[in-house]
């Protein structure tokens, strides 16, 4: 199961079918599950942790020391879940000690080639990432977040389920859920409607979400106004509507507008 070229340390933990590529190396710290697919050329170091039936393809780095200055050598992790698709030339970094100190993918995810995660980025579930996307430190992702090619992501920043970026955006504040953004700076364009439609949220469902869409964007509204606006009239009703404000509850960099 590993090419004779590639290089394993051994004390790394790998279950017994994984498949690890020519002149791949795997670091002392690493852990892989089972039914793992390593390609060839790929870099695997520092205390990763790798769940079961993912496919990491040729030349990716993970695991790799943050670019921060502040980092010192910590024992910081970067951690994998199961079901992900990884392609060519990706990047994934350890966390630092100045946050949660792991990088972490949850499951399911599609990351496509030439995308960084920086340190400490927490990625949830059924993401998509396009090719070249780009997320500075301390990044967060929700569910179902689809990012475009090109997208770029300033440190910190939340992005929210079932939110999504057009090619090339560029996100310097938080992406509440559900929303479409695109531009540089990033501006809001819509509802992701028919990804809520293919997660089969309910029309009536999604028709609240426009409502509060406008309510947030349209109305005139200032942001504190426009919050108790769509709680009173949908939260109640719609749960869907409790994840859109306490997102923006919790915002610290303040959402687009």
């Amino acid at each position: 199961m590993h090419h004779p070229t590639a290089l394993i340390h051994p004390n790394a933990k790998l279950a017994d079918d994984v498949e690890v590529g020519a002149y791949s190396i795997i670091g002392e710290h690493v852990e892989i599950g089972s039914n793992t697919h390593i390609g060839p050329h790929v870099v695997i170091s520092g205390h990763t942790k790798i769940g079961k039936n993912n496919r990491v393809f040729q030349f990716c780095s993970l695991g790799e020391i943050p670019q921060d200055k502040k980092y010192a050598g910590e024992p910081t992790r970067l951690e994998i879940g199961d079901h992900n698709t990884i392609r060519e030339f990706c990047t994934l970094n350890l966390g630092t000690a100045q946050d949660v100190g792991v990088t972490r993918v949850g499951d399911h995810n599609w990351i496509m080639a030439y995308v960084h995660l920086a340190h400490d980025c927490q990625i949830g579930n059924h993401t998509i990432f396009a090719n070249n996307t780009q997320l500075a430190g301390h990044v967060h992702v929700a569910d179902y977040a689809i990012l475009g090619g090109f997208t770029g992501v300033h440190q910190f920043c939340k992005i929210g389920r079932h939110a999504m970026t057009g090619v090339g955006t560029v996100l310097l504040q938080d992406l509440p859920p559900y929303v479409i953004a695109a531009g540089n700076p990033a501006a809001p364009y819509g509802i992701n409607s028919e990804g809520l439609k293919r997660h089969a949220f309910s029309s009536d469902a999604i028709m609240a979400i426009k409502r509060a869409y406008k309510t947030l964007y349209k109305s005139g509204l200032l942001l504190e106004q426009a919050k108790v606006a769509i709680r009173d009239e949908h939260v109640e009703k719609y749960p869907e509507m409790s994840a859109l404000i306490d997102f923006i509850d919790h915002s610290q960099r303040g959402i687009i507008r």
